[in-house]
């Protein structure tokens, strides 16, 4: 993945959040009423429409001046980057291609469209929007489209719409979690300096899961916990290039030899979105807060056997 293809995943994170902090300054009590009644609210369709609309052409434009403006352009092509990170990034591609569909979804919902265009439509918002992005690597000739990351982006969105038309529910949640890894300090300019520049560059300290919520998929007079989920995950270790570790870094200063090696985890985690309190601004915050996987306890597996974390983060 090239740098600016990181600093463009780290964009699209700051939308993603930026989106859901939206998504929770909705009234619930509104939101559960248009459910109840199925009738489109005109004024705020109207207003996601022209709102969604400008934000999105505000984000193409600047992506374009910041990053595409300035660099040869050429005739469209792929390039092939299936083995950088560990497939790692395209675990993020899921991950924002599926939460931006829940968002996608929920401001559809809250304007009143029914369930089913709802989870379509708006289950669709984060393929479409970072396959446009795509479009545009793939015009670049610093660059180019990866197709590695457009089946990622089909498959986060996907995993919303599938589940969302078939249950009416996510039972099987993307989720993201993230730890402090001390391969950053090699390579800050490629890994990040920052812990925060770290949560989006440094893939070595990232974890992608798929959570599933057990009671779900039990009777409905089921006693078994609501809020409690079992998760397997995905990470690497050792990484400080995309396909290989180079042997000294930007400045010429020889780097230590790591093992590349994936990680794979399995772990228990508490399903935020099922909890419910009185406060309906506190659901929703709950719902979105549901993208992190809880630090629990975890297995780890791995090519160097098994590991146990007391806490995982």
């Amino acid at each position: 993945m090239a740098i600016s293809t990181r600093i463009k995943s780290c964009l699209l994170t700051v939308i993603l959040l930026s989106i859901a902090l939206h998504g929770m300054a909705q009234k619930a009590d509104s939101l559960s009423t248009v459910e109840k009644d199925g009738q489109i609210n005109k004024a705020r369709l109207t207003g996601l429409v022209t709102g969604g609309s400008l934000a999105y052409a505000g984000t193409m434009f600047g992506l374009y001046q910041m990053w595409y403006k300035d660099f040869p352009q050429t005739s469209f092509h792929f390039i092939n980057d299936n083995h950088e990170w560990l497939q790692l990034d395209k675990g993020g591609h899921a991950f924002n291609a599926y939460y931006m569909g829940l968002i996608g979804y929920e401001s559809l919902r809250w304007a009143g469209v029914d369930k089913r265009k709802s989870a379509i439509y708006g289950g669709g918002m984060g393929f479409f929007y970072l396959t446009v992005i795509e479009i545009l690597d793939g015009f670049s000739a610093e660059w180019g489209a990866s197709g590695g990351d457009l089946i990622a982006n089909t498959v986060g969105s996907a995993t919303f719409i599938s589940q969302q038309l078939l249950w009416e529910e996510q039972r099987i949640q993307i989720k993201w979690s993230v730890h402090y890894s001390r391969y950053a300090q090699f390579r800050p300019d490629q890994l990040g300096h920052s812990f925060a520049e770290r949560m989006i560059k440094d893939y070595n300290g990232q974890t992608f899961w798929l959570s599933a919520n057990i009671n779900s998929f039990l009777k409905k007079d089921s006693r078994f916990p609501r809020w409690l989920n079992v998760a397997a995950g995905y990470g690497g270790e050792g990484m400080t290039g995309g396909l290989s570790n180079p042997t000294e870094n930007e400045d010429g200063v020889p780097l230590p030899s790591f093992d590349r090696y994936r990680k794979f985890y399995v772990a228990p985690d508490i399903n935020l979105s099922k909890i419910k309190t009185n406060s309906r601004t506190l659901n929703v915050c709950l719902k979105y807060l549901s993208i992190f996987k809880f630090p629990m306890p975890a297995l780890e597996f791995s090519k160097k056997g098994v590991k146990v974390h007391a806490l995982y983060f």
